[in-house]
């Protein structure tokens, strides 16, 4: 009697483990299969997230290739454009849309001198709910 209690117990971890991880792997197959825009997003910066910055702030200059944009702390970060950045308001938007003065945020990857290669520029965009935290790390919603 007491060794098939005993074999049951086994039976019980053992089965329970195996729920485990079957659970653990159904999981990380929905995530690969891209369920989400998280998932699409991180695909896009192609795993390399030690490299990914987001800058948000204030343009402070603007040509053809790059844009100097004022950060929250009052330094500056250089954003670097090119052919294949895309940029994006409350409807599709371009290059043309930028001007000094305007709210930015810009995603790419740091580059070693500390500029960023803009892979999406969004046009005076909206942080609601502490977002903005999450994005650009900021301590302070600033209320856009």
């Amino acid at each position: 009697m007491k060794n098939n209690i005993i074999v049951a117990a086994v039976v019980a971890v053992v089965l329970a483990g195996g729920g485990f991880f079957a659970g653990i792997k159904y999981q990380e197959s929905r995530q690969a299969a891209g369920a989400g825009s998280v998932a699409r997003f991180k695909r896009q910066l192609n795993g390399n997230r030690a490299s990914f910055r987001p800058v948000s702030g204030d343009i402070l200059s603007l040509d053809d290739k790059s844009m100097t944009v004022k950060l929250q702390d009052g330094s500056s970060k250089i954003v670097l454009l090119s052919q294949t950045t895309t940029y994006s308001k409350s409807a599709e938007g371009s290059w043309n849309d930028l001007k000094v003065g305007e709210k930015v945020a810009a995603f790419g990857q740091e580059n070693s001198d500390g500029s960023v290669t803009a892979q999406n520029v969004q046009i005076n965009p909206t942080f609601r709910g502490g977002v903005e935290n999450q994005v650009t790390g900021q301590g302070q919603n600033s209320g856009q």
